[in-house]
């Protein structure tokens, strides 16, 4: 049974219509009146949903939750016919109830597959009828060049693009109670992960020349392996001098403030000695209103694209130094973690991996015989290194 409630000083209604608790905000103030009036509407309301015969829309025309209700009384409608729902509508709403668990980046970069690859391709086709053939004929043509421009998308791209066909798919076949055509269908080989780190005296090379504003930024990055995203998102609240920890909790993307990539991304870094003097030194210059720890010259949040096209690339082209996009400061972290003897377990920790498996097979051919598990021996090879630059 409904009720009528009141926050900040407005009444409003509280009342499951679905089963959805449905919350709908009036601007009329909390009074006896008001209440008795609003309790009027709220039992028509409810007389109406036990008919049958309740409009969202009519009562709510500018509730977020219309487009909702909209969707599921046209999936309720299209499960009576089974799989003759069009793939378009089905794949729109199989997004919008994705939502609620997707990182907002995600659901970008799912929104683009559907825009620019699967509903150009099925549009009009009801989702029941598409079979394994007209899914290997989208694969096909998915990996041919662009006539064009000659361009052709990566076995990674392509594969990303069936996942989530792959996922439409079978969730349809689960509803609408018929077998799936996704069977039998393998990913496209991957070619080896192309990981071009740098060596510790170019690491040097390049925190000796970098601009004095992003020296402990790019050392930072360097000697812990934190994704863009990690240390773009870094908090001063999520850095723990006194245990000499980064807590990493979330990460910056495309803007947005969001969870971390993985639940293993969601973990607690080791601070060595450098890093943990360049923290402090950041500490000293930044405007104690800032939130972030790496900012902007107006105190907003990096903007990485403008970093790596600013101070980035022109760094490594003044340097000589091959062209490589700032992921290669995290490869560079785990091979010289690598290099130095460190515990392959402390390594997988300190990356964020859920374990090894991705350790040994992106960088086997860096791997010595591993005996430390604590960092140190990192430690003694960079303090050796920097002995040498001053001497």
């Amino acid at each position: 049974m409904g009720s009528v409630n009141v926050r900040d000083g407005r009444l409003y209604l509280d009342f499951r219509y679905r089963s959805v608790r449905c919350r709908e905000h009036t601007k009329l103030s909390d009074s006896p009146a008001n209440r008795k009036a609003l309790a009027a509407v709220l039992a028509k309301l409810e007389l109406e949903i036990q008919r049958g015969t309740f409009d969202y829309g009519k009562h709510f025309p500018g509730s977020p939750k219309v487009e909702h209700f909209r969707q599921i009384e046209q999936l309720v409608q299209q499960k009576a016919v089974g799989g003759k729902m069009l793939f378009e509508v089905f794949a729109n709403l199989w997004l919008e109830e994705k939502r609620a668990e997707w990182r907002l980046s995600h659901i970008e970069t799912i929104e683009g597959i559907l825009r620019c690859h699967l509903v150009p391709y099925y549009r009009g086709n009801p989702i029941g009828v598409i079979s394994k053939g007209e899914i290997m004929a989208l694969r096909g043509l998915l990996c041919q060049a662009d006539a064009e421009t000659g361009k052709q998308l990566s076995a990674s791209r392509v594969n990303h693009i069936m996942t989530a066909l792959r996922m439409i798919l079978n969730e349809a076949a689960e509803r609408f109670g018929y077998e799936s055509p996704w069977r039998n269908i393998k990913a496209l080989p991957m070619p080896r992960a192309d990981i071009q780190p740098f060596t510790l005296k170019e690491v040097l090379l390049i925190i000796d020349n970098v601009r004095a504003d992003f020296r402990s930024y790019y050392l930072v990055r360097f000697f812990t392996g934190m994704r863009t995203g990690e240390i773009d998102g870094l908090t001063w609240g999520d850095v723990d001098f006194g245990s000499r920890q980064i807590h990493i909790r979330q990460a910056l993307v495309r803007g947005q403030v969001e969870k971390t990539k993985t639940a293993s991304s969601y973990r607690t870094l080791a601070m060595s000695q450098v890093v943990y003097d360049a923290l402090h030194e950041q500490w000293k210059r930044s405007d104690e209103k800032n939130r972030f720890v790496f900012t902007a010259r107006n105190g907003q949040p990096l903007n990485h694209r403008n970093v790596t096209r600013r101070v980035w690339y022109p760094l490594l082209e003044y340097l000589r130094l091959r062209k490589r996009n700032p992921y290669q400061s995290r490869h560079t972290a785990a091979t010289l973690w690598l290099a130095a003897g460190e515990n392959p377990e402390w390594i997988a920790r300190q990356l964020g991996h859920a374990n090894t498996s991705m350790l040994f097979r992106v960088y086997s051919r860096y791997i010595p015989n591993l005996i430390r598990q604590d960092g140190s021996a990192f430690e003694q090879l960079l303090d050796q290194e920097l002995c040498e630059e001053v001497g």
